[in-house]
């Protein structure tokens, strides 16, 4: 692969990608020059242009034997599924949105349903090359504490958003699947004994027999709930189609079993950004006939959020609302108490649920779960009348997470103060990386990107 015209192409975007840095002012802010986004904080306009990343979105090498792929740092999941699945592979945790980046994945987070099983996206990296700070790119890896290797960079990477550098390429492995997705959505009338199925399923990898390969799950109320297990399997026949008329979301509580390509149950929940499309109209049966296709996914919702925003169209329909778009991890013997709190507290539903545990027994310092716990990720994204305090809700959020010993996603807005970041999302740790791979503080400080908004 080494004399690959990818490989050269590869390095020649890398050089660019370099120069642009080293084009920046010093004290100006550095930002990727990116067209599509999943980050929901509202961000200061710098003037500056960002980071040439045009020739880092492919998919440089898929070696099916081995089962890996080599990435570059902002090829999307879509692009990257769209080359492992005529081989049958697909990454061993993909998240629910196309235009998620593997580099994003994985300094940011992502969970999916098979990360009850398969833990988080960084897990499954073999190697990471990383332009850091002071504009070197080293190349880091899973280690036991050989420098040669920047393992400790490797293992503060994810939940680093970009304060300590950014991926350019990434060696991930890879896992067969077959040509559908069977599945069971189980109705549970109490949120304590949906946590139970959730633990025997964790346990067994199965439910009543049958092997469960992928598990997430619904709450519409606190008496209407569902759990949605997926199989593999090699049914050729008829399978639903979601991108049509017909919305993934609706189904869970509409029917008791389904069969989806395995390309469609990867992007179910995109075609309508889990349930948010409704705020635009796109689930009315008029404009859905008339919206493109095409034009049915989370990518181009986030495109109208961002002019929303930045025109202030929703402000001007009625009362001031607030952002409540967050996902945060529960340890799962907190879920039904963590449920509960919520749905009597916050006017939001539905919420979505997905359990995850880590796939190893290490841990990682800037987002530090247990290493053999079960945790349940819940996600609710919605808007709720405003307060007379700015981040009212997302603030009784962040302490009720607090209080059940969960944590918090960063992809959207903050409002910890310093010495409770500091403690939750391994200070420490974050400041000696911070000094030895950006020692001139070249990139904005991670309590400054996510909670200052700078």
């Amino acid at each position: 692969m080494h004399g690959s015209p990818e490989r050269v192409d590869h390095q020649e975007a890398v050089r660019r990608l370099q120069e642009s840095y080293r084009a920046v002012p010093p004290g100006t802010p550095v930002r990727l020059a990116k067209r599509t986004s999943n980050l929901f904080r509202a961000r200061v306009p710098t003037g500056a242009p960002g980071l040439d990343v045009s020739g880092l979105t492919g998919v440089l090498h898929v070696d099916p034997a081995a089962r890996t792929a080599d990435v570059a740092g902002m090829c999307t999941y879509e692009d990257l599924v769209d080359a492992t699945l005529p081989y049958g592979l697909v990454p061993l945790v993909v998240p629910q949105l196309r235009t998620i980046t593997l580099g994003g994945a994985v300094s940011g987070l992502g969970i999916e349903s098979t990360s009850f099983r398969n833990g988080l996206p960084h897990e499954s990296v073999l190697e990471l090359d990383v332009l850091t700070g002071d504009g070197e790119v080293v190349t880091t890896a899973p280690g036991d504490g050989d420098g040669d290797l920047y393992n400790d960079l490797f293992a503060g990477f994810p939940n680093s958003y970009g304060s300590l550098g950014y991926a350019t390429r990434l060696r991930i492995e890879l896992e067969p699947v077959r040509a559908a997705v069977a599945l069971r959505h189980v109705r549970f009338d109490d949120l304590g004994v949906l946590v139970s199925a959730v633990e025997r399923i964790v346990a067994d990898r199965a439910w009543r027999g049958e092997p469960v390969d992928h598990l997430d799950g619904v709450v519409f109320t606190a008496t209407e709930a569902y759990l949605t297990l997926g199989r593999h399997t090699d049914h050729d026949g008829p399978t639903s189609d979601y991108t049509g008329q017909q919305i993934y979301y609706r189904s869970v509580r509409e029917r008791s079993t389904d069969v989806l390509t395995t390309l469609d149950y990867l992007w179910r929940w995109d075609t309508d950004w889990f349930w948010c499309s409704r705020a635009f109209g796109a689930q009315h049966p008029v404009v859905r006939r008339l919206w493109p296709r095409r034009r049915r996914r989370s990518d181009v919702y986030w495109r109208l959020v961002a002019l929303d925003r930045r025109w202030g169209f929703s402000d001007r329909r009625g009362p001031p609302r607030e952002r409540v778009v967050q996902d945060v991890e529960i340890p799962l013997e907190r879920t039904a108490e963590f449920l509960h709190w919520f749905l009597t507290s916050v006017p939001i539903e539905p919420v979505w649920l997905c359990p995850l545990r880590l796939r190893g027994d290490r841990s990682w310092p800037l987002y530090p779960l247990a290493p053999g716990r079960t945790y349940v990720n819940v996600g609710f994204w919605s808007a709720v009348p405003a307060g007379a305090v700015e981040g009212a809700a997302n603030r009784e959020i962040e302490a009720a997470v607090t209080r059940c010993g969960g944590h918090k996603s960063l992809y959207s807005d903050a409002f910890y103060a310093r010495e409770e970041f500091d403690l939750r999302y391994g200070g420490p740790a974050y400041r000696a990386l911070k000094d030895r791979y950006d020692p001139d503080r070249r990139l904005l400080d991670l309590y400054d990107k996510v909670v200052a908004r700078r």
